[in-house]
């Protein structure tokens, strides 16, 4: 089952750019088989390089639902899956005082009880939809578990009331910033794909769509800057959407040229760490970029 939102790589390519995407063919090829194949998609790289916009970008241009898990540590199955509307259902048992409690549990464990999270949503979903379970690796890994049956059968066994099969496949993303390893049964069942920093050409035609009125020349300044300090030994490198905000910030500021002045009192904008930025200040050459 498929979902058969892309006729060619080359579809995936102009429509995703359509909605302000840029993908590298290596983006795109991707996207194209895991629409094609019904995969997964597992998307690892740095954070702020694109991941989840890419999910979002997906769902734009199928004109699908998105729904979103964000994981964090200690998200769990009622959180992730479903759970069961406690308050109604002891509303329900009180107004039953009469009842059997075969009488009452039949009905307190139907679909008017049930609380539907994310993964139980999309599965349900009639419509076209987008799962995006976005920074798995900050989940525990027991949360990789009650992916294993969404991810292999499109499917949710909620022990009251069966299983729950999809007859509407979703598109899935799973974004991870490989703060852990994840498990082989969860690479397995997806297909994989890594998003690194762009090549400048691309960062540069990234930051044009973006901020369309910095000029040409600035635009490579600030993409080569950017690109100086990732060779840098920081603890954060500068992100491409940290790359975008510091173009903003220098259309916001006026700044025809980068000078030392306005590079030293911005770079809070693209690095977020105090030693980084003295070390960026400090070894800084822009005359070598």
């Amino acid at each position: 089952m498929t979902t058969g939102y892309f006729s060619s790589v080359d579809d995936v390519a102009e429509r995703l750019a359509a909605t302000g995407y840029l993908a590298s063919p290596a983006v795109a090829t991707t996207v194209f088989l895991a629409d094609r194949l019904g995969k997964p998609l597992l998307v690892e790289g740095p954070a702020g390089v694109g991941k989840t916009e890419l999910a979002k970008a997906v769902a734009e241009v199928a004109g699908a639902r998105l729904v979103r898990l964000q994981c964090y540590e200690g998200v769990d199955e009622s959180r992730a899956l479903y759970e069961w509307n406690h308050a109604k259902q002891l509303l329900r048992i009180t107004a039953g005082r009469d009842e059997t409690w075969d009488e009452t549990r039949t009905d307190i464990f139907s679909e008017e009880f049930l609380l539907p999270r994310p993964l139980l949503t999309a599965i349900r979903s009639a419509e076209s939809t987008v799962l995006l379970v976005d920074e798995m690796d900050k989940a525990d890994i027991e949360v990789e578990g009650l992916l294993l049956e969404v991810l292999s059968d499109f499917q949710i066994t909620v022990p009251e009331l069966g299983t729950i099969t999809a007859t509407r496949r979703p598109f899935v993303v799973l974004t991870s910033n490989a703060a852990r390893e994840l498990s082989e049964a969860l690479r397995r069942r997806c297909l994989f794909l890594h998003i690194d920093f762009p090549e400048e050409e691309l960062e540069r035609r990234i930051v044009s769509t973006k901020v369309p009125g910095l000029g040409a020349a600035l635009t490579t300044s600030v993409v080569r800057v950017v690109g100086a300090l990732r060779a840098m030994d920081l603890r954060k490198a500068p992100s491409v959407a940290e790359t975008i905000d510091w173009a903003r910030t220098l259309l916001a500021l006026g700044a025809d040229e980068l000078d030392e002045t306005v590079v030293r009192d911005s770079l809070g904008v693209i690095l977020k760490h105090q030693d980084d930025i003295q070390k960026a200040a400090a070894k800084l050459d822009l005359d070598a970029v």
